[in-house]
């Protein structure tokens, strides 16, 4: 049984947990701070060509100008400075760097994908049913001047839905077009829906399901997903409890322990996980696996359970790029190729490319993983400047919601007005400098809030429910 946890915050801060039979397996979270998101249109305004690195940088009225490689296979050679043209997020802006679009409009749906690239009909490299092909090629109408891919979901469902999906991705890029062409200044075009959208395109197959959503927008975007998919059973359900939904399914917890590099196994042995500047390092380490009495028993058994648990991790956290994993020495080439193929097994539902290569002399494997948005660890943490950026802690905005929700927890219980909030002393400047947004951000407009900033201790929230504490705290009031 899967399920979706899906909770947007007041802010617009969105978390999305998926669970399969109990294990959390993915997280998805997505701020919405004027960043663009990959999917989405805009009518964007080139702003500067720089022909030595074959780049463009469009203003599409966002945080940072977006950027665009310029190919001739793109037919993006021919940009003026000042020109308006419709662009496409393929990437998030990371670090320094905006988003990156491209002239390529692409509209995806659950069977399909219609693109203004190229035209006439393509099928997804997985699915290799030839008799299915023809049968598609020969039910399957394509509008004039623009291309379909078929997707491998579309194997499972009748013509009829996917021309049904092609018309309604056909006039979402009409209407794109018009309204295109009498935008005044840069501006989103199209939304695809996010995280929750990518998710719901790429999550629902041919199985059980149940989705909980604690506001009715969501609801109300999911059911309309629904009416045009099938062979699908969906169960979904709206979460009016006092508690933060994510909260209420023990889910909050399990979601910040993603900043743990350190995950043991079953065996008694552990992985680590270290980024670098250039890459992710994983670590493999028997540790107390002590259990057999043969070596090669004790190293086989602690890399075969290594294995599962780093693809687990590796989508778990979205880790994309280099990868590079130190296996426990094996010599024999039969265990090396179970280790091998256990690896493979765990990226085999996963929607950004992969590519593992082989064991090397000194047992290294390493994998390239197309990026698709940002680590987890880039939702949750930033660096402390209190050591020189050496260091991690929560980051700050992802703090403010956690401390919502436990104030949110508490005042379900019982009635508090007041809360005495210690909060670690790297995080006393930020949160002066912007009193109101922190307020705001933990949702306490309608309490009285006393800080106090201390040594180590991230974070912690007291409930003053005796005259007493509010006297003892009364000068850390904030007003």
């Amino acid at each position: 049984m899967e399920e979706i946890f899906v909770e947007r915050s007041a802010e617009g801060f969105l978390r999305i947990a998926i669970k399969e039979n109990d294990i959390l397996k993915e997280c998805h979270i997505q701020e919405e701070r004027g960043n663009a998101y990959p999917g989405e249109v805009y009518i964007g305004v080139v702003k500067n060509v720089v022909p030595a690195i074959k780049c463009a940088f469009i203003d599409i009225n966002c945080r940072r100008n977006a950027y665009m490689y310029m190919d001739s296979k793109f037919r993006n050679l021919n940009l003026k400075k000042g020109e308006k043209i419709l662009v496409q997020v393929t990437k998030e802006d990371y670090g320094r760097k905006g988003a990156k679009v491209i002239k390529i409009i692409s509209l995806p749906g659950k069977y399909c994908v219609l693109s203004n690239f190229s035209k006439g009909m393509r099928f997804s490299q997985k699915i290799q049913d030839e008799s299915f092909k023809k049968l598609i090629l020969e039910k399957i109408k394509i509008p004039s001047g623009i291309g379909v891919m078929i997707r491998t979901d579309a194997q499972n469902v009748p013509a009829e839905f996917i021309n049904k999906e092609i018309h309604k991705l056909n006039d979402i890029y009409n209407k794109i077009k018009n309204k295109a062409q009498y935008a005044l200044k840069p501006e989103l075009m199209f939304d695809s829906g996010g995280a929750l959208g990518e998710v719901l395109r790429d999550r629902l197959w041919d199985s059980n399901l149940k989705i909980y959503v604690n506001n009715d927008v969501d609801y109300k975007y999911i059911e309309d997903f629904l009416k045009g998919v099938c062979n699908v059973n969906v169960h979904l359900e709206l979460y009016t409890g006092e508690k933060t939904l994510l909260s209420h399914y023990n889910m909050e917890n399990q979601i910040l322990n993603l900043r743990n590099n350190r995950i043991e196994l079953n065996c008694g042995g552990y992985i680590v996980i270290n980024k670098t500047e250039a890459m992710f390092v994983i670590d493999v380490n028997s540790g107390k696996n002590i259990r057999n009495n043969k070596m090669d028993k004790t190293v086989f058994i602690t890399n075969l359970q290594a294995a599962e648990e780093i693809a687990r991790q590796i989508v778990l956290k979205n880790l994309s790029g280099i990868i590079l994993i130190d296996f426990i020495d094996m010599e024999d080439e039969a265990d090396k190729k179970k280790v091998m193929d256990k690896l493979k097994a765990g990226f085999l539902n996963s929607k950004s490319k992969v590519v593992i290569y082989p064991f090397t002399e000194l047992n290294l494997v390493q994998i390239a993983r197309k990026r698709q948005g940002k680590p987890i660890y880039d939702y949750i943490e930033e660096d402390c400047r209190y050591c020189d950026g050496t260091g991690k802690k929560i980051k700050l905005s992802y703090m403010m919601v956690l401390i919502r929700n436990e104030i949110s927890n508490i005042s379900c219980d019982r009635d508090v007005k007041d809360f005495h909030i210690q909060i670690d002393v790297s995080y006393e400047k930020d949160v002066k400098n912007n009193m109101d947004r922190f307020i705001k951000g933990i949702g306490a407009g309608d309490k009285r809030i006393y800080i106090t900033y201390e040594k180590k201790v991230s974070y912690k929230i007291e409930p003053l429910e005796f005259m007493s504490q509010i006297e003892h705290l009364k000068e850390f009031k904030v007003n």
